[in-house]
Formats: C-alpha cells, structure tokens, sequence
C-alpha cells in the first residue's frame, strides 16, 4: 500500500475516533474532519486526537463545498460517519462526489437500515433514513464502498436520566433498566470505541476486491435485555434487572432525536422487526474481521464506571 492517507469523517465520534487511534498505531497518515475547533472542554477525545502522530485536522462544515472539495485529495481510502449537522442526505451525497471525483478506492460508509423499505408495516427511523438513502446513492455512483451497520452501543449505557438506556441505580445499590424491547429477544451488541477501529482497518486490509458493495453487520455479541442485565449484574457484582416498558423522556431532547425514539419504540417494541433490517446477519462476519472484542460484561466492569465517574457520578466508590 503506497498511498497511506485516509480520510475520517467525525473523527471524534465514538466511531471515528476509534478508527483514528487505531489507523495512526498501524502506519495510516490521518486525515481527520472535525465540525468546530478542539479545545479542552471537548474532554478526553480532543485530547488523544491532538496528541495522535501522524493525524492532520480538518476542521470546518460539512455544507462547505470548497471544504468538501479538498477534503479527499490525494486520499485512496475514507470512512465516512454522519450525523445530524444538517441535511444528513445532502452532504452524504457531497461527500461521496468529492470522494469519487478525488479518486478514493475504498470508502467505508456507516450506514444503517430503512426498514420501511423491507416492510410496508414498519416505521422508518428518521436518523437511519437518510443513511440508506446515501447508501444507495454511493451504489448508484459506482464508488467503491463498503458500509458498515453499528450495532448497538454498549457505551450507550449510563445512569444519568437518558432515554432508552438509562441504567437506573436503584435506592438498594442495584441497576434498573427500563426499554420497550421484547426481554427475550437478541439484539446486537457494539463496544463502538473498542471495536470499530480494528474491524474497520481489516476491511480497508482486504480491500474493495472482497468488500465492495458488501453490508457487514458490526455487532459482536447477540444478547437479549435479560442477557445484558445479567452482564452488568456479573460486572459491577450488583443486581440488575430489566423490564420492558415505554420510554420516558425526563431531560430535554432535540425534536429529530424525539421522533427517532417514538419510532423505535414503535418498530422494535411493536413490531420486534430484526434490528438491521431480514438480510443482515450478526456477529459471523464482524468476528472474521477482527475477535478482540470487548463483551458487555467486561464493559460493564472495566468501563461504565470510569464513563459514569467522568459523567460525575460518585455510586462506584
């Protein structure tokens, strides 16, 4: 591989921010997009960025078209995670153009399901949406892709007052979580800072030849709401339990993110449709690409309560 640069889109991300580390450690020359400018306040993550070798900067808007046309110059590999900045479909589609048009070879795309387009009776979730339209945008381009589908975040977890994950500490010391999904179905399971990196450098590894136009769903462990309480439970040598309910909202929220949890409660509660969508299937393909992975109950033990102690939180000591 002579040309080593390579393109991260929201590199400080959880999922950008892990392939970032990781890429720097193995010999890639980082080209980083950030929307505002690092400082101390951004906590550990601007930090490591600031301090990695080998990682240049490129701070700005991602509806800067002459950002956008620099952006991937001299680059033969990209991996590219959006989020609400904007109009997600618009700069998606920018980025693929200005990643064709620059000659990138392989452009990882963290994409994620429409459902609605797999059932007529299932809700699409509005922040997912919109990557599946990219998505096929990108196939329509003829850009050499591979999109990744995240699973869920263990590192979603907390036991701040969030919706949907919220890890609630019981009066007794024990946890409660409360979430709409059956407790007996399997959903897929995602350590995003520990594990997308290498995953995702196995893949840029392999190359096009092997993964063009391939969905991989990057989830390492399947484990239904009882599993994962019974996880916890083993990590932080605590009761944990689990009950399926509705989701509550107790701090305020954007109103896209709003619509997005009322879906998921609608298509994962309702419907129990399969997490990413009938035709992508987990963990056998993520396993081949990298098997360090960090289970839930070694996250539960090792890192929730450093997140919660950086969150404030005294309950651990």
């Amino acid at each position: 591989m002579t040309n080593r640069t390579l393109v991260i889109v929201n590199a400080t991300g959880r999922q950008g921010a892990s392939l970032a580390r990781v890429a720097c450690a193995v010999g890639y020359s980082v080209r980083a997009h950030i929307t505002t400018k690092l400082s101390e306040k951004d906590g550990a993550v601007a930090k490591e960025l600031r301090e990695l070798d080998n990682l240049e900067i490129v701070q700005g808007s991602l509806e800067d078209d002459q950002l956008i046309s620099k952006l991937f110059v001299g680059a033969r590999r990209a991996f590219i995670n959006t989020i609400s900045w904007g109009d997600e479909v618009a700069i998606g589609k920018a980025l693929a153009n200005a990643a064709k048009k620059a000659g990138v070879q392989h452009y990882v795309y963290s994409s994620m399901p429409d459902h609605a387009v797999f059932n007529k009776g299932w809700p699409s979730l509005p922040l997912w949406s919109c990557k599946f339209t990219v998505e096929n945008y990108i196939r329509q381009i003829g850009l050499p892709a591979t999109f990744v589908y995240a699973g869920i975040y263990n590192n979603n977890f907390t036991s701040l007052p969030y919706p949907l994950f919220c890890m609630k500490l019981q009066p007794d010391g024990s946890f409660a979580w409360t979430a709409p999904f059956h407790p007996d179905k399997p959903l897929p399971w995602l350590d995003a800072e520990h594990d997308v990196g290498p995953a995702v450098i196995q893949i840029l590894k392999d190359g096009p030849q092997k993964w063009s136009g391939h969905r991989i769903g990057l989830a390492y462990q399947l484990l239904t709401p009882r599993q994962v309480c019974e996880a916890f439970a083993r990590g932080l040598r605590r009761p944990c339990s689990y009950k399926r309910g509705p989701i509550t909202v107790e701090v305020p929220i954007p109103s896209g993110y709003r619509s997005q949890l009322e879906g998921i409660e609608e298509l994962f509660g309702k419907c129990e449709a399969p997490y990413f969508g009938p035709d992508i299937e987990a963990p056998k393909e993520a396993l081949g690409l990298w098997e360090g992975y960090r289970g839930m109950e070694e996250y539960a033990r090792e890192v929730f309560p450093l997140e919660e102690a950086a969150n404030g939180l005294t309950w651990m000591h």
